[in-house]
C-alpha cells in the first residue's frame, strides 16, 4: 500500500509570488492527503539545468556548416534531458515515498513502443530514431511533472522567453546587419538555418513572455519585458513565414486577450497604475512600429525581392497566400500523396518515421516531389507513419488538452485559481504551437519539440495539484531505492549511448559536409579534371567513403557529393554514392535514374536498362524517366525511337532539361532546324545558366543551314555570355577552327567589357 506524504513545513508568503497567493477574503483551507509525492520533490537542480538546455537550444548555433543547426540543438535538448533527469534520481536515490506519474505520459510511450516495433518490418534506422526522440519526449515531460513547483515555472518561463528573444537578436543582426556568422537558407533565420523554423519556434515562446510582462511589478522591469516582447513580435513579422503570421495574428487579436480578460485579477498587471498599463502597451507598439519600418542591409533578403522592411515582408507574404501560390501547391501535394498513403496503410501506418521513404510510391502519377523529408503537417505524419496509433495519440491529446482548457477555464479550488494564469499560458503556447505544425514540421525539431514536450509535463504538474483531477489523471508513482538505482544505472547508460550517437552523427556530418563542399568548390574552377587538381578529387571521395560509412542512411547530403562527381564525368564513383542512398532510401526515382544514367554513361546498357524499368514500375511519367528512356534509345542508336519518345512527352507537357535538350540534339541531327531553333531557344529561357552554350549551337546550327552570316555574331554573343574563362575556353573548341580567328580579337575586349 502507498504512503501517505508526510506534511513539510508551509511555505512564507515571502517565498511565493504575490500574484499567486490566494485574494483576500478566500479562506485558506489546508491540501487534501494524498499519496503523490509532495513538492517540491528536490532542490531545484534538475528543473535548473533542464532550464538551461531550453535556453540553449533556440539561443546557440553551429558558425558553420561542417554540422546541422538541428543536429547541435538536438544534443542540447537530449543532453540536457538526461542530465536533469540524472540529477533528479540522485536526489532521490533514498526515497521511499512515491513519485508522480500522469496519464498523459502514456501518449509519448504508445508511440516510442510503436517505433521500437515498426524496426522489425519498416524502415529500422528511421523507426529507432523516432522511438528515441519520443524516449526524450516522455522523459522531459515527466521529469516537468515531478519537478515544476509553481515557485518554478518562472524559471522555465524565462528559459523560453531569454531563448527566444536571443535568437531573435541573432534574427535582427541577419536582418539589419548582414550578420553571417551561421549558415542560413532562407534568412533570417537566427540559429535555425531556416527562417520558418525560427518564426515557429519564436510565435510558440511568445506567450511565455507575455505572461512574464504580465507578473512584473516594477516599472524597470514593466518597460523592459514590453520592450523584449515588442522584438519577438518584430522577428517574426521580419521572416515572413506565413504560418507563424496567421499564428501570431489569433494570438495578439484572440487568445492572449481572453487569457489576460479571464485571468487578469491574478496577475500583477491589474494592479498597475493607469500609466504603467498604457505605458507598456506603448512600448511594445512603439517596439513594433519603429522597427517595423526599417530597411534591411543584407544583400540576400533583398534579393529574394519580398519587401525590405518586416512590415512589407509580413504583407508581402501574407497576400501571396492563395491558389498560385507555388510553397502551399508544393505543400498540397505532399499531402495529397500522404492522403494516399493513409488509405493505403490505415491500420498500421508506413512505419514510424518512414515516411520520407515510402512516400515516392504513393505520389501521383507524373509527379516527382523527392526533395522534402516531412509532410509539413504534423497531424498528417503521425496518422501516415502510425496508422491507429497515431490516431489514438491524437485524439487523447485534443481531448486531454481541451479538459485541461476546461478546467483552467472555470478553476475550482485555490489550487487551481493559482494555476489559471499558468495554465492558460502554457496552454496558448501549445494553440499556437498546433497552428504552425499545420504547415511545418515543428515537432521533429530540438527547440520546439522540447518546447511541446515542456508544456505538457508543466500541465501534468498542474494537474497533481489539483485535487479532483488527481484522482483521474495524476497518480502514484511506486519508488524505493532499489528503484531509484535501477533508474540511475539506466540514465546512465543512456547518457554513454547519447554521447556516442552525437560523437557519430557529428563525424558523419562534418565529412560528409566537407567532402560537398571541396567538391562543389573543384567545380566552381571550371576545370575540376585538371592534373593538379587529383589530391583534391581524392580527398572528397576519401570523406564521402568514410561518412558513408559513419551514417549510410545520411540522406540530405550524400547525394550532393554525388551529383558533382557526375558533372565532372566520373559516373563510376558518382554510381556507388548514388547506389548508397538507394539502399537506404529505394523509392527515390530521381536518384534511381541517375544510376542509370551513370551505367549508361560507363556503357553498361543492361545495367541501364534495369534501373529504368525500376523506375518505371515507380514513376513512369515522371519528366526524370521519360528523358532517361529517351536518352537511353538514343545511346542504343534507335534515334527515331528516341524522337518519337522526345516528342510525345514533349506534347504532354512532360518536360526537364535533359529531356529537352536530348530532344533538340535529335531534331538537330534529323535536321529539323526549325524545330531545333525553337526547342533550344525555350531551353536557354528555362534554364539560363545554359544560354552561353546555347548561343554557340545556334552559330553551330547556322552554319549546318548554310547561313554563315548568322554564325558569327552567335558565335560572339555565346562567347561574351560565358560565365568564366574556363567556360569559354571549352566553348572556343566547339567553334569551327577557320572561324576561331575572326574571334580571336573580340575575345580580350569581351572579357574587359564583362568585369
Amino acid at each position: 500500500m502507498a504512503r501517505k506524504r508526510r506534511s513539510g513545513p508551509a511555505a512564507r508568503p515571502a517565498d511565493r509570488p504575490a500574484a499567486d497567493l490566494p485574494r483576500e477574503g478566500v479562506p485558506r483551507t489546508a491540501p487534501p492527503a494524498t499519496d503523490l509525492a509532495p513538492e517540491p520533490l528536490n532542490d531545484g537542480r534538475a528543473a535548473g539545468v533542464l532550464a538551461i538546455a531550453l535556453f540553449l537550444a533556440p539561443a546557440v548555433g553551429v558558425p558553420h556548416e561542417e554540422m546541422l543547426q538541428d543536429t547541435l540543438k538536438s544534443i542540447v535538448v537530449s543532453f540536457g534531458a538526461l542530465v536533469a533527469v540524472l540529477l533528479f534520481l540522485l536526489a532521490q536515490h533514498e526515497r521511499r515515498q512515491p513519485l508522480r506519474w500522469h496519464a498523459l505520459l502514456w501518449l509519448p510511450l504508445l508511440l516510442m513502443a510503436y517505433a521500437l516495433g515498426s524496426m522489425a518490418w519498416s524502415h529500422t534506422f528511421l523507426a529507432g530514431v523516432e522511438a528515441i526522440r519520443w524516449f526524450l519526449f516522455a522523459a522531459i515531460a515527466w521529469l516537468g511533472l515531478n519537478t515544476f513547483s509553481r515557485e518554478r515555472l518562472p524559471i522555465i518561463a524565462w528559459a523560453f522567453h531569454a531563448g527566444a528573444l536571443v535568437a531573435t537578436g541573432w534574427a535582427m543582426a541577419q536582418f539589419w546587419g548582414g550578420l553571417e556568422l551561421f549558415p542560413q537558407g532562407p534568412r533570417p533565420s537566427s540559429t535555425f538555418i531556416n527562417r520558418n523554423f525560427y518564426a515557429e519556434y519564436a510565435v510558440s515562446a511568445l506567450p511565455f513572455g507575455v505572461l512574464l510582462l504580465a507578473r512584473a511589478r516594477r516599472n524597470a522591469p514593466v518597460l523592459l519585458l514590453a520592450l523584449s516582447v515588442g522584438l519577438l513580435v518584430t522577428g517574426i513579422l521580419m521572416t515572413g513565414t506565413r504560418s507563424a503570421l496567421i499564428t501570431l495574428a489569433v494570438l495578439v487579436l484572440g487568445v492572449l486577450p481572453l487569457v489576460a480578460w479571464r485571468c487578469g485579477r491574478r496577475l500583477a498587471c491589474a494592479g498597475w497604475p493607469r500609466g504603467l498599463q498604457a505605458g507598456a502597451l506603448a512600448v511594445v507598439a512603439a517596439t513594433v512600429l519603429l522597427l517595423g519600418v526599417l530597411p534591411t542591409s543584407s544583400p540576400g533578403i533583398l534579393k529574394e525581392d519580398f519587401g525590405t522592411t518586416p512590415f512589407e515582408r509580413a504583407v508581402h507574404r501574407a497576400q501571396q497566400i492563395g491558389p498560385s501560390d507555388g510553397s502551399l501547391n508544393l505543400r498540397f501535394v505532399m499531402w495529397k500523396a500522404t492522403a494516399a498513403a493513409i488509405a493505403a496503410h490505415p491500420l498500421a501506418g508506413l512505419g514510424a518515421g518512414a515516411w520520407e521513404n515510402e512516400i515516392p510510391r504513393y505520389q501521383a502519377e507524373g509527379s516527382q516531389l523527392e526533395t522534402d523529408y516531412y509532410v509539413h503537417n504534423e497531424f498528417l505524419q503521425l496518422v501516415a507513419e502510425y496508422g491507429v496509433v497515431g490516431w489514438i495519440f491524437l485524439l487523447l491529446l485534443v481531448a486531454y488538452l481541451l479538459l485541461a482548457a476546461w478546467r483552467t477555464w472555470a478553476p475550482a479550488g485555490r489550487e487551481a485559481e493559482a494555476d489559471q494564469p499558468w495554465r492558460a499560458t502554457v496552454l496558448a503556447s501549445l494553440f499556437a504551437l498546433m497552428l504552425v505544425s499545420s504547415i511545418g514540421f515543428p515537432w521533429r525539431l530540438a527547440a520546439t519539440g522540447a518546447l511541446f514536450a515542456t508544456c505538457l509535463g508543466a500541465l501534468a504538474a498542474s494537474d497533481a495539484r489539483m485535487g479532483p483531477v488527481r484522482r483521474r489523471l495524476a497518480q502514484p508513482l511506486r519508488w524505493s531505492p532499489r528503484i531509484a538505482h535501477v533508474a540511475l544505472g539506466l540514465t546512465g547508460v543512456c547518457l554513454v549511448l547519447a554521447f556516442m550517437i552525437a560523437q557519430q552523427a557529428a563525424q558523419s556530418e562534418q565529412k560528409l559536409v566537407r567532402a560537398a563542399k571541396l567538391a562543389l568548390s573543384l567545380t566552381a574552377t571550371g576545370n575540376p579534371n585538371d592534373p593538379a587538381l587529383a589530391g583534391q578529387r581524392q580527398e572528397v571521395l576519401q570523406l564521402a567513403r568514410e561518412g558513408i560509412a559513419l551514417n549510410p542512411h545520411y540522406r540530405k547530403i550524400t547525394p550532393m557529393v554525388a551529383d558533382e562527381l557526375a558533372r565532372w564525368g566520373d559516373w563510376r564513383d558518382a554510381t556507388w554514392i548514388w547506389e548508397s542512398v538507394l539502399s537506404s532510401r529505394p523509392y527515390v526515382v530521381a536518384i534511381i535514374t541517375n544510376v542509370a544514367r551513370g551505367y549508361a554513361s560507363m556503357g553498361r546498357g543492361d545495367r541501364a536498362q534495369a534501373w529504368l524499368e525500376r523506375a518505371k514500375r515507380l514513376q513512369p511519367r515522371a519528366p526524370a524517366v521519360r528523358s532517361l528512356e529517351v536518352i537511353l534509345a538514343a545511346r542504343h542508336g534507335d534515334e527515331q525511337h528516341a524522337l518519337a519518345l522526345a516528342k510525345a512527352a514533349y506534347d504532354e507537357g512532360i518536360v526537364d532539361y535533359d529531356l529537352l535538350n536530348t530532344y533538340f540534339l535529335l531534331a538537330w541531327r534529323g535536321q529539323d532546324f526549325a524545330l531545333a531553333q525553337r526547342l533550344l531557344e525555350e531551353r536557354m529561357q528555362r534554364w539560363p545558366d545554359s544560354r552561353a552554350r546555347g548561343l554557340v549551337q545556334q552559330g553551330l546550327i547556322a552554319l549546318d543551314m548554310k547561313q554563315p552570316e548568322r554564325a558569327l555574331p552567335s558565335f560572339r554573343a555565346g562567347l561574351a555570355a560565358a560565365a568564366t574563362p574556363q567556360e569559354r575556353a571549352a566553348l572556343e573548341q566547339e567553334v569551327p577552327p577557320a572561324l576561331r580567328p575572326q574571334l580571336a580579337a573580340s575575345g580580350p575586349q569581351t572579357s574587359s567589357s564583362r568585369r
